[in-house]
């Protein structure tokens, strides 16, 4: 926050605030049960300790506790995240920033072997990253220190005590407000321009969609259990109308909206990427086209940035570097836009899929991969695709809303090197009720395909490698779901022959994607023996925990593809390439490279989409020898392991399944 602190310290603040939670619990409105009880690995509390908490804060700093409870659920939807912090270094309820010890050493496309633009026409593309040295961190980045400062409490006990976390958070809107020339008020409308200030946006726009967002929360109201188990409620106030006119006095600056492609109700700037040439005729740092005109858009790739904000905006920007669509800011949601969407970024390590979709880039660090997101740029990002998906007409499901973790290499040689974010950590489950396509049931218990969807919260697969390697990961809600060869733990782990050619056994290690699944994928069931279910995964039977008390996966009905009667396997592909009679002489055809697995007679696996094959040439910087080459030959992508996949139509049978 800006401003310099208050000399309010108070040395005993710690020991009121927990005496106020305790004399307030009698009056705290409780919900019945709304989910599953605490992991066994978390110590049980009460329910009204963390309630009580915003109260008291609430009444030490004269900030309405709805204006509180509605801040901390844009920021965390009230969970602790047991003091582990955000990918932007933010922790608690509150998520009080302290980012100095998140910064990664090296940007996410400069890390690994993967060629961001994923085009073998071109000597791959390996972009050298000038990361500032010493940069000081923007005031909301550092928001713990400022809290510790206004209350007079140790850091750590603000990064790892939740009440303490929750009283820092109510000093910093409290100095917000005092900041703003305002007197403290128990009308929560008179709050606005104090919560703006509490994003930290430089930006009246930012300012504004965050603070909108939070007075939306308190309109509409909230219950949930948090992380620790804890029952949370904020009441609805329907009538709740803020004062919006204070912003205009908080000495913001106006962003550069125009030029961008964001829907209204969302922050959005213009911070181009440069389409420049430079030295042996190279050029970067994207390729200009003509879509949806020219080819369709098909896929929406999520990435993390493996960088700040602003070092992440300086390296979109160098020409020699590389791009993608649009970068979302982890602390308030703010989006900027670099490419236009008729254009293709270099983002995802396979050309074909980037000539087919739109890249999003959301701040955070590979580094401390069992970080959490904050739930102000899931919503900005979640609001940022559902206008994406209807403009381009792109389904709302996880075989086109990919991670980058789900893009496939393009060629064998490919595979190994191509990344893993934004990881086991991200809440598919949680983003896509924010899409309002929230997954469930399509069919019953027995159906022969299912949908991946463990509890996140309670679904804590162990990792390693997190910080170093081989050491465990902080415990942690995930995604993701483990594959066993056989329905036993202590069985090997399914063996991914692209990542080991040797075959050695797949890993536990965060970023080994070889024997893992994740929420909201779909997969043909093989075989159910009591509380196991296995599905067919990268030509192989592989099992995973599906108890009925708490199912790891739920049925689903679709269509699937098997091998042609009389083909005992065949390939699989990484792209959709045309045949090569489809190109025109003065367009180098692109080999249709299988990748070394197989999909086996008697195999099937859940069709994601139908299309042609395609292959868009742009070799250089001048575009008047771009073209779009389709071919006749027709492709089915499936979900064929953790990365969706390619099989030629003329190879496979198509079936309906229940």
């Amino acid at each position: 926050m800006r401003g310099s602190p208050t000399d309010r310290r108070p040395t005993t603040r710690r020991r009121r605030l927990r005496g106020t939670a305790v004399a307030a619990a009698p009056a705290v409105l409780m919900l019945p049960l709304l989910g599953a009880a605490p992991p066994e690995s978390q110590p049980s509390s009460s329910s009204a300790r963390l309630q009580g908490a915003f109260a008291a804060a609430a009444a030490e700093y004269q900030v309405p506790r709805s204006v509180l409870l509605g801040v901390s659920y844009l920021q965390s939807r009230w969970d602790a995240h047991g003091g582990a912090p955000s990918v932007t270094g933010g922790y608690g309820p509150m998520h009080l920033t302290d980012a100095r010890t998140a910064l990664a050493e090296a940007p996410h496309h400069s890390e690994g072997a993967e060629d961001p633009r994923g085009d073998d026409s071109r000597p791959p593309l390996r972009p050298e990253a000038a990361l500032p040295e010493n940069a000081e961190l923007p005031p909301r980045l550092r928001t713990l220190p400022r809290a510790a400062e206004l209350t007079g409490l140790p850091a750590e006990t603000l990064r790892t005590d939740a009440e303490a976390n929750v009283a820092g958070g109510a000093a910093l809107l409290a100095a917000a407000q005092r900041e703003l020339g305002r007197e403290p008020s128990a009308d929560p409308a008179d709050w606005y321009g104090a919560v703006a200030r509490f994003s930290g946006a430089d930006d009246r726009a930012t300012a504004a969609a965050y603070a909108n967002d939070v007075f939306a929360v308190i309109r509409d109201g909230a219950h949930r259990i948090t992380d620790a188990g804890q029952r949370m409620t904020l009441p609805a106030e329907p009538r709740l109308a803020p004062d919006t006119g204070q912003l205009t006095r908080a000495g913001l600056r106006a962003a550069a909206a125009a030029g961008t492609e964001c829907p209204r109700t969302v922050s959005c700037e213009w911070i181009p990427a440069p389409y420049e040439e430079f030295g042996d005729k190279d050029y970067g740092n994207h390729d200009l086209a003509d879509r949806p005109a020219s080819q369709s858009i098909r896929y929406i790739v999520v990435h993390d940035t493996e960088a700040t904000w602003d070092t992440t905006l300086k390296l979109v920007q160098d020409p020699t570097y590389v791009s993608w669509h649009y970068s979302l800011r982890s602390t308030d949601g703010h989006i900027a836009q670099h490419v236009k969407n008729k254009d293709v970024a270099w983002h995802a390590g396979n050309w074909y899929v980037n000539a087919k979709s739109i890249g999003l880039e959301h701040e955070g660090f590979l580094a401390s991969p069992d970080a959490w997101y904050t739930e102000a740029m899931y919503r900005t990002s979640a609001r940022l695709v559902k206008y994406l998906a209807a403009k381009y007409r792109v389904p709302l499901d996880r075989q086109h809303i990919l991670g980058h973790d789900t893009v496939p290499g393009p060629t064998t040689a490919t595979i190994r090197g191509m990344h893993t974010d934004p990881g086991p950590y991200w809440d598919w489950r949680h983003y896509f009720e924010l899409l309002g396509r929230p997954f469930g049931p399509t069919a019953g218990q027995n159906s022969r395909v299912v949908t991946i969807l463990p509890d996140y919260a309670d679904n804590r697969p162990e990792f390693t490698g997190c910080v170093s390697g081989g050491q465990p990961c902080a415990v942690h809600g995930s995604s993701a779901v483990r594959l066993y060869s056989e329905p036993d733990t202590a069985s090997p782990l399914i063996k991914d022959i692209g990542l080991r050619p040797d075959g050695s056994p797949s890993t536990i290690d965060v970023n080994d994607l070889g024997s893992r699944v994740s929420t909201g994928q779909q997969y043909a069931v093989a075989e159910r023996r009591g509380a196991w279910t296995a599905i067919w995964y990268l030509g192989q039977k592989a099992w995973f925990h599906n108890p009925t008390a708490q199912p790891t996966a739920v049925g689903a009905a679709g269509l699937v593809v098997t091998p042609r009667k009389g083909l005992a396997e065949i390939p699989v592909y990484g792209r959709a390439y045309p045949e090569k009679e489809a190109y025109p002489t003065d367009v180098p055809a692109q080999a249709v490279s299988p990748l070394p697995y197989k999909l086996l007679e008697g195999q099937r696996y859940v069709v994601g989409d139908r299309l042609k094959g395609e292959y868009y040439y742009a070799v250089s910087f001048d575009t008047s020898g771009h073209k779009v080459v389709r071919g006749d030959d027709v492709y089915y992508e499936i979900q064929f392991g953790h990365r969706v996949a390619f099989v030629r139509a003329a190879d496979v049978r198509v079936l309906p399944t229940v």
